[in-house]
């Protein structure tokens, strides 16, 4: 398993208890906004102050973000509300201002972490600092370039490091921002048990409404905090203001967020738990010896499609699977999201075990069909 150099939350110099709530504005817009939103945060279970000072954004027109001068109303409205405070840096020049205003917290946006020449020059600017840094995920889908991003700033020295999950871009249409693509993220606690994950649902929903249930999943994922944007006066926000919530409605969804043990103690609990769990694991050995049996067959039909000079590829044959597969799933209660991906796979597997039958005689072509059919580059 891989290894980083960490603390756990409980090691850090303001230790925090599970879960981490970070709040604050999307950008800091002037010093009487940061000082009003600091005092309704403050009355809350929030551990944290965020406040953006630099706005990564998409258009030149748009909000850029207060600038330096920002990093002091922060910081004073942290000290008047007991909160410490973290801020996004996205070059050193950021990482120097933020050293010099003693911000206590420093992240790195999903628009940096995609840049590993950026990341490393952030990770070099703080050699020999001594400084929380938290790192939301790129903005593709990636894992591998998160992973890098935090082993760049684990380098420098830096112990005290969480990741962000703020959700992943894509093309198709669906109610959020940014998709959470949930396993990811799981993947990545996998690989480090030890690293801290924050979800940010603000800008995985990219609306309000939905920050709930998010927050929801990402504590019943066992995650270790939750960083939701907050504005006084949302309506009114120079950037994001359909996502960010006023204090008091914040305050409601914590207080109906419910934060479950991950430690079993129970021992009637722990043996029932165990009994359905072997029951999975011998639903999955059947699983996989089913599959295993359907590509048996499908090596068949590759070899008499050979005989025959058919086409691997039958269209009316893959939509009639589809339907077909796609009723009874959704007659028993899974969803269409998962039936669809999973006779996806099977069907590329199918693919590619009839490609392997269809080149026997050609080793240079098989491997070829089969590289081009997985991606791989030539």
């Amino acid at each position: 398993m891989d290894r980083l150099n960490i603390r756990s939350f409980a090691e850090w110099d303001f230790p925090f208890n599970r879960p981490l709530i970070i709040s604050g504005p999307c950008g800091v817009e002037s010093e009487e906004q940061i000082h009003e939103v600091a005092s309704g945060l403050a009355k809350l279970n929030v551990h944290l102050l965020r406040g953006g000072i630099w706005k990564p954004r998409t258009r030149p027109g748009s909000f850029q973000g207060i600038g330096s001068e920002g990093l002091k109303w922060l910081k004073d409205a942290g000290n008047i509300n007991h909160l410490p405070v973290m801020v996004e840096v996205a070059n050193p020049k950021h990482v120097e201002e933020a050293l010099k205003a003693k911000i206590d917290v420093l992240w790195i946006g999903a628009r940096t972490t995609v840049n590993p020449f950026l990341v490393q020059e952030i990770a070099d600017s703080l050699a020999g600092v001594d400084i929380p840094v938290m790192i939301k995920n790129p903005i593709n889908p990636e894992l591998e370039l998160w992973i890098g991003a935090i082993e760049r700033i684990n380098k420098t020295g830096i112990r005290q490091i969480a990741a962000i999950h703020r959700g992943f871009s894509t093309f198709e249409k669906t109610k959020y921002r940014n998709v959470p693509n949930w396993q990811i993220p799981i993947e990545l606690k996998r690989r480090f048990p030890n690293l801290p994950l924050i979800c940010d649902p603000s800008h995985i929903c990219g609306t309000r409404n939905l920050i709930g249930s998010v927050a929801q999943t990402a504590l019943d994922l066992n995650y270790d905090g939750l960083m939701i944007e907050s504005h006084a006066h949302p309506e009114m926000a120079l950037s994001d203001a359909e996502q960010q919530l006023t204090p008091d409605a914040l305050g409601e969804i914590l207080n109906r967020l419910v934060v479950r043990s991950a430690v079993i103690e129970d021992v009637i609990f722990i043996n029932r738990l165990e009994e359905l769990r072997d029951r999975i694991d011998n639903l999955d050995e059947e699983i996989l010896n089913k599959i295993s049996q359907r590509m048996e067959i499908a090596r068949e039909i590759g070899k008499y499609k050979k005989e025959n000079n058919i086409t691997i590829l039958q269209v009316e044959r893959w939509n009639e699977i589809l339907r077909t597969r796609l009723k009874f799933g959704l007659d028993h209660e899974l969803t269409r999201e998962f039936i669809l991906k999973m006779y996806e796979l099977v069907h590329d597997e199918s693919i590619l075990q009839q490609t392997s039958m269809m080149n026997t005689e050609d080793p240079e072509m098989k491997k070829a069909a089969l590289d081009s059919i997985e991606g791989k580059e030539q």
